[in-house]
Order: structure tokens, then sequence, then C-alpha cells
């Protein structure tokens, strides 16, 4: 038989139909139950909780009476009937005796003392009560429509097993496990209970569910607008230059901003070992709730949207703003470490900063530089880098060229020859035709630049002429065709 006192009753007097009327809380531990009018008291061993038989409750000097002889036997406390309320002398009485004074808020005396006897017998059947009665409760409490609905539950269920319940953290957590906690494809962690008690591994599994459902629910409410917000971005940096227009008016309408200045980091994930396996699907979920609740409460306007498996986040503050970029460095630099941490070691996260820029168009600009910027890095070699963006010379125009779909497909189609020769000779090839070109069509000098001998060139740039099938000697033609290189090398990160 459990060891429990009339403590251990209150922790789950809800359920029970029992309040503490006069005396400690706790007083004797309770060996057996039994009902008993008062003037059976003196005959009740030790340790017995007396509950006291009749429908009204006792006379004031009886109850006094029965105080004293439930002291001296040393009983584990007094259960009254309904309506009673203790008399001034009854209360200095049980504080004095310690004896502690129960009163019944329903039930008659033979059903209180059965259920209450479950109690202090255990066994299945009061678990399984206790749990159904915890689920009940915080099935409730997810109704209520409670402002902090998660916390509502968890004390709900918590009351009714009279054991403390709380969410621990955990996005290790697996769809298989009875207590997990999810908010949509996103482990959160799972429900503990503060001592073990069978009552609460039954229960457990139902309430985890709810409070799943609870936060889902909040955070659907949350951050439905940054994601619908994110949507536009994605569209936005996609479209064609010429339909840049007609998205300031959906911008505004979903609290988008387009004047202002925007800066965009672009994460690409990468694996360390076979570089065309996607990334963990649940990652994205997870990160984007990391994300959203990282910079919920700063001052910069920020949106988080994934293109495939790249995350691409975007602040934006008024033109103007000071170290705008190294704000969005310090978000970004947390989101990379939980990236990694979800992903595991063989995965890789790079980053690539573009430069502020204002307006819609800016913000196509910078999320060009931020990919460009990342995809150099990876190329390059420096997996796991955060790379800013080359923002002088030549490098800055191709970007705009690169920013552009209709322009990068024209100038992408003009070496669509050379995909034939597979993907390594094609860079190859487009490698060696830059040089040639940006040398003026010398062998030479385009040798020395490559470390090749000029008749190895002369016999790569034969065979590019053979599949691109153009004039390398006319002016246009050839210039055209090295803006293709250039751009086509800075999409590729070379």
């Amino acid at each position: 038989m459990a060891q429990l006192t009339t403590s251990d009753l209150l922790s789950q007097a809800e359920r029970l139909g029992v309040a503490l009327a006069a005396g400690p809380r706790g007083g004797a531990v309770i060996e057996r139950v039994d009902v008993a009018a008062l003037s059976e008291l003196p005959s009740l061993p030790a340790g017995t909780l007396a509950v006291v038989a009749g429908d009204d409750p006792p006379a004031s000097y009886l109850v006094d009476v029965a105080l004293r002889q439930a002291s001296a036997r040393g009983l584990a406390g007094l259960v009254m009937p309904a309506g009673f309320a203790p008399a001034e002398t009854a209360s200095v009485l049980a504080e004095r005796g310690g004896v502690p004074v129960l009163v019944s808020l329903a039930a008659r005396a033979p059903d209180l003392a059965v259920t209450i006897d479950r109690v202090i017998s255990g066994g299945a059947a009061e678990s399984m009560t206790r749990a159904a009665f915890a689920v009940e409760k915080a099935t409730a409490a997810a109704s209520a429509g409670a402002s902090d609905a998660v916390a509502a539950i968890l004390d709900a269920a918590g009351t009714a097993l009279g054991v403390r319940v709380r969410l621990q953290d955990d996005p290790s957590t697996s769809w298989t496990d009875a207590d997990a906690v999810f908010a949509g494809e996103v482990p959160i962690g799972r429900l503990v209970a503060e001592t073990s008690d069978p009552a609460a591994t039954v229960a457990l599994p139902v309430v985890a569910s709810l409070v799943s459902r609870a936060m889902q629910r909040h955070l659907q409410d949350r951050f439905a607008p940054n994601q619908s917000r994110a949507d536009l971005i994605v569209e936005l940096i996609l479209a064609e230059a010429g339909r840049v227009d007609g998205f300031v008016a959906p911008a505004a309408r979903l609290g988008l901003p387009l004047q202002l200045s925007h800066a965009v980091a672009w994460m690409r994930p990468q694996h360390r070992v076979d570089t065309g396996l996607r990334a963990p699907r649940f990652v994205e979920a997870a990160l984007e709730l990391f994300t959203l609740q990282l910079i919920e409460d700063r001052d910069e306007l920020w949106h988080i949207a994934f293109l495939q498996d790249d995350v691409i986040l975007v602040s934006s503050e008024d033109h103007g703003a000071g170290d705008h970029q190294r704000r969005l460095r310090d978000v970004i630099v947390r989101v990379q470490e939980q990236a990694r941490r979800l992903a595991g070691d063989d995965w890789t996260y790079t980053v690539g900063l573009g430069t502020p820029q204002t307006g819609a168009a800016g913000l196509r600009q910078t999320a060009a530089e931020a990919r460009v910027a990342a995809d150099s890095a990876i190329a390059a070699g420096r997996l796991d880098a955060i790379e800013l963006t080359d923002v002088t010379g030549l490098r800055r125009l191709l970007l705009d060229f690169y920013a552009s779909p209709v322009s990068r497909n024209l100038l992408d189609d003009l070496l669509h020859p050379l995909d034939a020769l597979g993907a390594e000779r094609s860079a190859t090839a487009v490698r060696t035709l830059l040089s040639y070109l940006g040398n003026r069509n010398s062998l030479a000098q385009a040798g020395r630049e490559l470390n090749l001998h000029p008749n190895a060139v002369g016999y790569r740039i034969r065979r590019v002429r053979e599949l691109l099938d153009v004039d390398l000697d006319d002016p246009d033609t050839r210039f055209a065709v090295e803006l293709a290189c250039r751009v086509r090398l800075i999409g590729s990160g070379r």
C-alpha cells in the first residue's frame, strides 16, 4: 500500500471532491480508511482516516470532542459531510492536535470512502481513473482558449494527476516517442512527470498530443503573416526584371515595405561526401521556427524564406541605417550554428552576404549577390564560411546580369553546346575560352595564364569553336561570348 497522507489526497482534491476545512494539510500516514460515527472514533486504530457517517454536519460540541479523541488515537484525519464549516474552537483543536479535517464537497460517506480507499490502495484501476481524469481536465483546458494554452494544459494535467508535468526541450525527439511534443513537423521536446507515476505514464501521450496541437495553433497565429511574406520574397527573387513593379502593391498589403533598404544572407547546405543529397527534411521546419523566434523581438524587419534547401534571410531597415550588414551577419551566424546542430556533422552550411540595396530591385540584387557569394565559397572549398560580396569592379556589373533570369538565360544559351562535354569538361572549356578572349585571342598569353602550352590552348579553342559555331574574331560576338563566360563562372562560384 502506498504511503499517503491527507496532503496527497488534497493534491487530487478536485477529482476526489474534498477540501481542507481545518488543521494541517498532512497528518499521519493513512493506513486505512473507514466510515464511522463520531462516537466510534475511540475504537478506531491509529492511522485510520475516518469518514464521518451521515449526510448532515455534526454539532460543533461533538466535533470538538471528536477532535480531541482523534488526536489521542493518532488518527490520520477526519472527513466531514458536505456543508461542514468548522467553528473557531474546532479550528484551534485541529491545528493543535495535528488532525487534518477534510470536508466532502458532494459525495456521500460510503462512496467517498471507496474512492479514497482506491487511492490509498493504488493499483491499475486507480491509475486508470486518475489518468482519465487528467485527460479530461487537459482537454477542457485546451478548449478554453487561454492566452497560454500550453501552460494551461500542463497545469490542468498536473493538478489532476497530483504530479507536476513539464515540457522538456529536446530537438532530438522522435515521432515514435509516446510523450513527444511536435509543432507541425518540428520536434519541440517531451513531456516529463516530476515523479514516477503509472497514471502519468498512461495520460502523458494524450496530453502531449493536446500540447502539440495547441503549440501548432499558437505558431500559426504568431507567424502566418511572416510565411506569406516569405512566399512573396521568393517569387520576387525568381521573377523577371520587368515584373518587379507588380510586386509593390501585394507586398504593401502583406506588410512588406519594399521601399526600405534590404540585405540578404543566402545559406546553402551541402553534404560533405555526397553533394547530391538533399538536406534532411526536418531541418527546414525546425530552422524556420528557431529563426522566427530569434528575430521576433529585434528592431529590424526580418523574413526567412526557403528555395529548395537554401535558406534566404532578409533584413530590412530604413535607407542609410549604419551597420546593416553587420546586424544581418550577427543573426545568420546563430542560424548557421543551429542548422549545423540540427543536421549533424555530415552537413555544411555556407553563407553568402549581399550588400544593402534599396527597393524591390535592390532586394533582388542583394539576393543575387548573396547567392553568388555562397556559391563562390563552396566552389573554392570554403565550406561553412560566411562570404561577403565583392562590390567593386566588373564583378558587381556581372551580378546585375546574373540577377536577371532573362539576361542570364540568353547568355547561357550561347554556351549551351558546351554542356554536351559534361560538367567538368564544360567548366574547363569555359575557363579556357574566357582566358583566350580576355587576352585578345592570344594563345601565348592565355597559355601563360592557364599554365598550358599555347598548342594545348589552341587545341581546346578549336574544339570550342566547332561546338559553338560562332565567329570569335567578330568583336560583338567575342564580347557576348566573354560576357556569357564570366556570368556562368560567377554562377558556378568559380
